[in-house]
């Protein structure tokens, strides 16, 4: 049994930092509140001005930019390649990490998960046709950045994603499930593939 949740941009809670320094939309997470006691979570974070970032022990992040020139990361004492819009990179959540905007404020996409209690796949993927694709994770994500596009997930009807909007298809028995992408132009959006340890 599968369960399809439809997660619209304009209903994203905001909350400030773990350090203060910024602000976050959340997305969708598996459990919990507040900022520690989650297996995963889902954002996009509002960058104004260079800085820290929050330390999360003990899981590991992935972060895309989506808006905005780009940004260099410190991690650890050792400085990243520019990071610009559409490049995903991965750090520790352990580790010290501050950043440089390359020219003003910027957007960022989150996924923050726990090693210990999930194997992770993230891609993003360019929709110039029809895509079929399959999966039996636990849990897929989709994040639009496309204006408009639609996915088949599972048995579920079609549904309409408007630009940083969300599905989720939650897949208990972790059986095979087809997910078909469609977009009327050139579209980019994220593939979120978790599953239980």
């Amino acid at each position: 049994m599968t369960r399809l949740t439809v997660l619209r941009a304009t209903d994203y809670s905001r909350m400030p930092w773990k350090n203060g320094g910024g602000s976050t939309e959340e997305i969708t997470r598996d459990t919990g509140t507040g900022l520690e006691s989650f297996g995963w979570r889902l954002s996009i974070a509002d960058i104004a001005q260079s800085g820290d970032f929050s330390v999360f022990a003990g899981y590991q992040r992935i972060i895309t930019v989506l808006q905005g020139a780009g940004m260099t990361l410190n991690v650890d004492g050792a400085l990243t390649e520019p990071l610009l819009p559409g490049d995903p990179f991965a750090f520790s959540g352990d580790s010290q990490v501050s950043c440089h905007l390359i020219e003003g404020a910027i957007r960022d996409f989150n996924l923050i998960y726990a090693p210990d209690r999930y194997r992770v796949s993230l891609k993003w993927i360019d929709v110039l046709q029809p895509q079929r694709l399959f999966t039996s994770a636990h849990t897929l994500l989709l994040f639009s950045i496309a204006q408009q596009m639609a996915a088949n997930m599972g048995a579920h009807p079609p549904q309409v994603l408007e630009k940083y909007d969300c599905l989720q298809l939650d897949n208990e028995t972790g059986g095979l499930q087809e997910v078909v992408l469609y977009a009327p132009k050139a579209s980019r959006c994220c593939l979120i593939e978790l599953s239980r340890i």
